[in-house]
């Protein structure tokens, strides 16, 4: 895949208009209320045993508030909050144990959060090998063991404890190097304890190495954030996540500490996006789509370039024949044709365990209708193409004729060269690559009724 990004400024601003993620299909505002447990029992009785799993454990806890953070967190300084919660998330983990029985093999684990690193090195450690007691974890080079962390969250021996735990994937909150832009944001990390924690990881052979950066921050403009992505790109991560940073004060209470007038106009922010695009291109990264930026050598990368690039609600995934095990509060599973989340406070949380039920407080069993839709999607924001004679054979369908409504409304994306629909396929240009999560938005047939309220904007 070429790295011809078009950057047209007029031509993203016309189409900058709010739509999902796309980490699943349908999206988790489509989830219904969960009355108990009985679908998620549901979707374990029906599991193809053969498949692996993935298992993602959330860690709400957060010593510090980061004021553009939207995530499921409780902030607190008392670390002592986390044993009991740790006690109730083994108590789920052995409880979905028993009902996936002997079938129990691992090819991916992620710890994400809140701030994974607020528990002790001893408490992580015990947290792993509780799980390597429960389930079989898989010792092939593909597997893929990662976790997010803060760098301000780290003890002397933190990534050497987890490199020998296993994990050999992980994620650093780097957000923006400049101290004006951390201070507004409550996230003070100076540039050498950045440094300090990459040149570790690499030391102790992490073998992929990923940073979040975030543009449209308090404070920032496009001479800020060059010099931030000159730092970064001499740090030479494996991958980059890239975000927008959505102001929605009315959702997220800590944004509500930004003071909206020290953002940075519409128009600076797109020249940001713009810059940084074309910057991290010359300097050897591939753009994998949707904000992730990654070394053509990393698996990520490699995986989109074979056609084997997977979406869920990890992002982009190279395991994505995996059944996704949720554990913890908010935690999302999908399983199957089932998607389940799980109860978003600690308390509601405890409550069912308590009560010798799992945590399941929404799901949603797909249609054929939305299975045909998620692999379009799926297709179009993985590998930017999808083909009609792949849909007609695994679905039975005349898939042209199927869609019909929904390539009408590509229509304008066509005219402007964004995408090209054949005979054969659907398929993004590289003129259009930038605006991928539009064309899906053309497949989505329960869109109209969020978009406006529900998601950010798709630049």
């Amino acid at each position: 895949m070429s790295e011809n990004l078009q950057w047209d400024p007029l031509l993203i601003q016309r189409y900058n208009r709010p739509g999902p993620r796309y980490t699943s299909y349908p999206t988790a505002v489509e989830f219904l209320p969960a009355s108990n447990d009985r679908p998620e029992r549901d979707a374990f009785a029906k599991r193809d045993p053969s498949r692996p799993l993935s298992l993602y454990l959330h860690i709400p806890f957060c010593a510090h508030v980061c004021y553009y953070c939207g995530c499921n967190k409780i902030v607190t300084k008392r670390r002592e909050q986390a044993e009991p919660y740790l006690e109730l998330l083994k108590r789920e983990i052995l409880a979905k144990k028993a009902l996936l029985g002997d079938h129990r093999r691992v090819e991916q684990l992620h710890f994400g959060g809140g701030t994974p690193t607020f528990l002790s090195d001893q408490q992580l450690q015990e947290l792993v090998e509780f799980l390597q007691q429960h389930f079989e974890f898989s010792d092939a080079d593909s597997a893929d063991y990662s976790i997010e962390i803060d760098p301000r969250e780290l003890r002397p021996n933190t990534l050497t404890l987890l490199r020998e735990l296993g994990f050999n994937r992980i994620s650093f909150g780097v957000q923006d190097l400049e101290e004006a832009v951390q201070i507004a944001v409550n996230r003070v990390q100076p540039e050498s304890m950045i440094r300090a924690v990459m040149n570790e990881a690499r030391e102790l052979g992490y073998r992929s190495i990923n940073m979040d950066l975030i543009y449209g921050l308090p404070h920032q403009t496009l001479e800020s954030f060059d010099r931030t992505l000159d730092t970064i790109i001499e740090l030479n991560p494996d991958r980059l996540s890239v975000f927008n940073y959505a102001h929605l004060p009315e959702r997220f209470k800590p944004q509500r500490r930004i003071n909206a007038e020290d953002l940075p106009s519409a128009h600076e922010k797109l020249a940001i996006l713009g810059h940084c695009i074309e910057k991290l291109a010359a300097a050897d990264y591939h753009y994998v789509g949707m904000d992730h930026f990654a070394r053509p050598d990393d698996e990520l990368a490699k995986a989109q370039a074979s056609g084997k690039l997977h979406r869920n609600f990890q992002g982009y995934t190279t395991h994505g024949d995996c059944d996704l095990i949720g554990f913890g509060v908010s935690s999302i599973s999908q399983i199957g044709d089932y998607y389940l989340q799980n109860q978003v406070t600690v308390d509601a949380y405890e409550h069912c365990l308590s009560d010798d039920r799992l945590a399941t407080l929404k799901y949603r069993h797909i249609s054929l209708d939305d299975k045909i839709r998620r692999e379009v999607i799926a297709e179009l924001l993985c590998h930017l193409s999808v083909r009609f004679d792949t849909l007609d054979n695994r679905y039975g369908i005349n898939s042209r004729e199927y869609l019909q409504a929904s390539l009408q409304a590509l229509q304008p994306m066509l005219a402007d060269e964004l995408v090209l629909i054949d005979d054969v396929q659907i398929r993004i240009t590289e003129k259009g690559r930038l605006l991928a999560r539009n064309a899906c938005m053309a497949f989505d047939s329960y869109l109209k009724q969020h978009e406006q309220q529900r998601f950010s904007k798709a630049i």
